[in-house]
């Protein structure tokens, strides 16, 4: 069972998440950045995601990290020039824009890690299968190309190494040749199944009428409040961005960050929305501590309040 934001209806975490993106994407500030990616590391250790975070965390590293260290080779504007590199400028404003890049791509990364562990297929199916069961479809499965693809080249890796195809041991011929081989296994693979499945889902009427779901969510209360706290919390950092707040001018000269109170109430708000989540974990991980310690001979007995995912779907 699922308890917190995780229990939360389909809708408040969508509009969540899309936002903090949408955040990620607009308010090019780092501190506005680092308060988003905080807050979302700190959801992800609330929800006990741990070590799937420290699982992929060195791919997403590597990812944002090249992004800073190449950006300075790549561009030269600035009009602050530290040194040269092959006859080519090596600009201040050039690094920090690298800087900033890989926050914004950090952050997106590890916004999705969270997004995937708290909107699950049901839950996405549920609010766009109506709409657009066709494209639903097509976006939940592209969604799941990149682990899916992962997860089978792990077992055709594991399962041809004991044929003597192995990309880790050879000349680098045979390396390529082998890499070849374990891509061509991975691609008939996928395309059989992929064959299979629209076969299926043809014979079972996929898209012919409006579809049902299995789990049926109720807004509730808290469900209302949460969400009108996420839209007005949220509205107010988009009207201060109209306004030139959140944001840091890095090109064509390096401005320095200036503080006002009008940005207080927009940094403000912009935390606030970002927390709000993290709240509800920790008001869950409180009463689960509460009725333990009043010494509940099971899990079952609970104090009122606390949101359970099987309460939720009727």
């Amino acid at each position: 069972m699922s308890s917190g934001f995780r229990s939360m209806h389909p809708t408040v975490a969508i509009v969540y998440y899309a936002v903090l993106v949408l955040f990620a994407a607009l308010l090019f500030h780092p501190v506005y950045l680092m308060t988003e990616l905080i807050g979302v590391l700190g959801l992800l250790l609330l929800q006990g995601q741990g070590k799937t975070l420290l699982r992929g965390l060195p791919f997403y590293l590597l990812m944002a990290g090249s992004v800073a260290v190449l950006n300075p080779f790549f561009s030269h504007r600035g009009s602050n020039i530290l040194f040269y590199f092959m006859d080519q400028p090596v600009t201040l404003e050039a690094i920090l824009y690298g800087l900033m890049m890989m926050l914004v791509l950090l952050t997106i990364l590890i916004v999705f890690v969270s997004y995937n562990y708290t909107v699950t297929t049901d839950k996405f199916m549920y609010l766009f299968s109506s709409l657009a069961p066709k494209s639903a479809l097509l976006t939940l499965m592209s969604l799941r190309f990149v682990p899916l693809f992962q997860r089978r080249l792990r077992q055709i890796t594991e399962i041809q190494r004991t044929r003597g195809i192995d990309t880790g041991k050879g000349s680098v011929r045979k390396r390529m040749k082998d890499g070849m081989t374990l891509l061509k296994v991975l691609l008939t693979w996928s395309l059989e199944e992929a064959l299979q499945t629209a076969d299926s889902m043809k014979a079972r009427g996929y898209g012919v009428s409006k579809r049902s779901s299995y789990v049926n969510y109720k807004m509730d209360r808290q469900d209302i409040i949460v969400l009108l706290m996420l839209g007005v919390s949220g509205l107010i950092p988009l009207l201060g961005w109209l306004q030139g707040y959140g944001t840091m001018q890095i090109y064509p000269r390096l401005k320095p960050l200036e503080y006002t109170w009008q940005e207080a109430v927009v940094y403000a708000s912009f935390c606030l929305f970002v927390l709000i989540p993290l709240g509800l974990e920790g008001k869950e991980k409180w009463i689960w501590r509460s009725s333990q310690r009043t010494g509940y001979p099971s899990a079952i007995p609970m104090k009122p309040g606390t949101r359970f995912m099987s309460s939720r779907s009727r």
